[in-house]
């Protein structure tokens, strides 16, 4: 038995606790942290794998007072380790990834060369493998009433959340902060790609109802015709689109109620740490210039909670890591944030 009532939230934090320097365990807690340390696709930047096990660290300098959720972290928060089968997965169909995306950056043809084709063959496995993992982790977290999270690893690792979640939740919504569309069409030939996440929501998770994205400034032909052809079922604020409104006297108070305007009810936080401005983000695996605050992205979180939607769940993704440890430590800290608003949202 724990028990965060006594727990004294202002003395220092103890490493041999959980995550935030709670003592917490995963039976009590109200939200678990299902860390994914997966990061086989990603197509330029390398380092998100660690980043749970880097943010667990940097987590023992966040304060636990949260003004508009001060008592968040009394309802008990935890993190699962790390799976070392995960893990070690990853970095052996990364190594061999390196090689394929390599190969074909060259001109050259997969069908022509055996060991290109079996790896790529290797890698979409591996996809299907750790969707079929994730599915399973957090469908048995909600089944037993556990609020979930999860922690990234690349963007492609919360699709088999989103199917746990779809049949718990029915209809849904996905608010995605994010720097790219993530609409591609097993991108690089990789079934289940970082870049591919949103394309295969859509295309097999018929209960989400429509994905919001904001903070778009990085993106493929392919991706802008897909969004105009989707009835709305993805509609995306690019970052220049933003920027121009607010220059030309819009408040940001007036664009954040419209984007939570456009969805549903029930909403799930998808959050590429790349959205933010680089400065907050520098080692993140696909950085691009302009970005958000993080107190942007905030204040459109807690206005989806004063308009009476309801968060169901969250990913945190992309998070590098670096020796400044400063990426780990904004980590970090936009995880409690999501932590203490899922909290809030289910009270």
């Amino acid at each position: 038995m724990f028990d965060l009532s006594t727990y004294d939230p202002n003395s220092v934090s103890n490493p041999n606790n959980n995550i935030f320097g709670l003592p917490s365990n995963e039976e009590e807690a109200r939200l678990i942290i299902l860390p994914v340390p997966w990061e086989v696709t990603v197509s330029y930047g390398s380092g998100t794998a660690r980043a749970p096990e880097a943010m667990f660290k940097a987590s023992m300098q966040v304060d636990l007072f949260d003004p508009e959720v001060p008592d968040g972290w009394k309802q008990g928060f935890y993190m699962r380790p790390v799976d070392r089968k995960i893990l070690m997965k990853s970095d052996y169909l990364r190594k061999e990834a390196e090689l394929y995306i390599d190969y074909i950056a060259q001109g050259q043809e997969v069908a022509a060369n055996q060991f290109m084709c079996k790896t790529m063959k290797e890698v979409n496995e591996g996809g299907v493998y750790l969707n079929g993992w994730i599915y399973e982790q957090t469908k048995a977290l909600l089944d037993r009433g556990k609020l979930v999270g999860i922690l990234g690893g690349d963007h492609s690792t919360p699709l088999g959340y989103f199917k746990a979640i779809a049949e718990k939740h029915s209809d849904f919504g996905i608010l995605q902060i994010d720097a790219h569309c993530d609409l591609r069409e097993a991108y690089e030939g990789f079934n289940y790609s970082h870049a591919s996440i949103m394309y295969n929501a859509l295309n097999e998770i018929p209960e989400i109802k429509r994905i919001v994205q904001v903070g778009v400034r990085d993106y493929a032909t392919a991706e802008w015709e897909y969004i105009q052809n989707s009835n709305y079922r993805v509609v995306t604020y690019f970052d220049k689109e933003i920027k121009n409104r607010q220059f030309e006297g819009e408040t940001w108070k007036q664009i954040a109620e419209e984007i939570v305007s456009k969805l549903p009810e029930k909403v799930y936080i998808s959050f590429d740490i790349d959205g933010l401005d680089r400065k907050l983000c520098p080692h993140t695996g696909t950085p691009v210039p302009g970005g958000f605050e993080t107190a942007e992205v905030f204040y459109i979180f807690r206005k989806v909670i004063e308009s009476g939607r309801k968060i169901i769940g969250f990913d945190l993704c992309e998070v590098g890591v670096s020796d400044s440890d400063w990426n780990a430590n904004v980590g970090a800290r936009m995880l409690f944030k999501l932590c203490n608003l899922l909290i809030a949202s289910n009270s």
